[in-house]
């Protein structure tokens, strides 16, 4: 599948931007997930794959250090997170201290299982907002705003995470023209008739990708990778770092089958 992004300059850094679609193709029912994970250039990013065991579900993560971004599961969950406004800790809860993202996957197979997890864990993030979506056609944007946990569903078929909270716009990172430009061109693409696919989906968050740019100490930042993920199919491609050459296909259901797990670095070619 080639991967063909229009690129669009059209923001001068790329500071907590980073974009994410849920999308759900009234004509056929399938659930598509596209997101752009922006941070610094020299992270060493990578894929992880965990096979199944007794008590946890086959699942693929993606990120650096330890921690998840993104990823989904052999149930079909999905989920991914993005920096929001710091907001004050709710009594009782807090911010987790291990790899939540994985946890989440290898124990939960829908979206009302992973809002439970949370509440369970008595979590709530103070400077992200999460997504969760399921092959059902569910998502949800969860947020702890002033004190409180709200929840945003999606609607219209479409569900739309960039950095500003949902719950309170005033916070900042708002207005935000990454999340109005997937809007716009998620108009024309159903007003299109087109038969749809992953990669037109994806091409709806091509102009909300973030360029290579260097800093004031020449530390260079942009879009890290792109992940599209056909929840209904479980097909998986990732294109590294806006090219069309660096980019990884996997199958999840064969992936999900596998006894041995693996850990994909993420390269240039």
């Amino acid at each position: 599948m080639p991967l063909l992004i229009a690129i669009f300059l059209l923001s001068p850094t790329f500071t907590n931007a980073c974009s994410v679609l849920f999308f759900v193709d009234s004509s056929t029912g399938k659930a598509y997930v596209v997101n752009n994970e922006d941070y610094w250039y020299d992270v060493n990013a990578f894929i992880k794959i965990e096979p199944k065991s007794k008590n946890q579900l086959a699942r693929l993560w993606y990120g650096w250090d330890k921690f998840a971004q993104g990823g989904v599961n052999e149930a079909g969950l999905f989920f991914d997170a993005a920096v929001t406004p710091e907001q004050p800790k709710i009594n009782g809860y807090g911010n987790p201290k291990s790899n939540l993202g994985d946890d989440i996957l290898a124990n939960c197979k829908t979206v009302e299982e992973a809002l439970a997890y949370l509440e369970k864990r008595k979590i709530a993030l103070t400077k992200s907002h999460m997504m969760f979506g399921d092959k059902s056609g569910k998502a949800v944007i969860i947020e702890w705003v002033n004190g409180e946990k709200k929840l945003h569903w999606i609607n219209d078929n479409k569900l739309i995470m960039t950095n500003y909270l949902l719950s309170d716009a005033s916070a900042g990172n708002y207005p935000c023209y990454r999340y109005e430009s997937i809007e716009q061109n998620l108009e024309k693409l159903k007003a299109s008739d087109e038969e749809l696919n992953l990669l037109k989906v994806g091409n709806a968050i091509g102009q909300a990708v973030q360029p290579p740019k260097a800093d004031e100490n020449n530390r260079v930042g942009g879009t890290v990778y792109t992940s599209f993920i056909n929840l209904t199919d479980m097909e998986f491609v990732l294109s590294y770092k806006l090219s069309s050459k660096n980019v990884v296909k996997l199958n999840l259901n064969e992936e999900f089958l596998k006894e041995k797990g693996q850990k994909i670095k993420l390269t240039e070619k």
